[in-house]
């Protein structure tokens, strides 16, 4: 039987300032993921694709920091986006 893997999105949300580690602000499949990753593009927020952690992230509760196990995955992800914001800003 093929199955089709359900779609699976989540957004976090890192303030060093405030936060002590980065934290889910939206999770959900299907039609949520759709939604979540339609306001990630409709806002320019970059979209990094990684299945095993999203599948990790996806169970966690909104407003809840991210397990210590995923912090080092979540940091590279997050360097490779700001090295993203910082090469857009020095081409407008």
């Amino acid at each position: 039987m093929d199955r089709k893997k359900i779609k699976q999105a989540v957004a976090l949300k890192f303030n060093p300032e405030k936060d002590n580690a980065p934290k889910v602000t939206a999770a959900g499949k299907g039609i949520v993921a759709d939604n979540i990753l339609e306001a990630a593009e409709e806002n320019q927020v970059p979209i990094h694709k990684n299945e095993r952690l999203v599948k990790e992230l996806v169970q966690m509760k909104v407003g809840t920091e991210i397990p210590t196990e995923l912090y080092e995955i979540v940091a590279q992800i997050l360097i490779f986006i700001e090295d993203i914001d910082g090469k857009k800003q020095s081409i407008h």
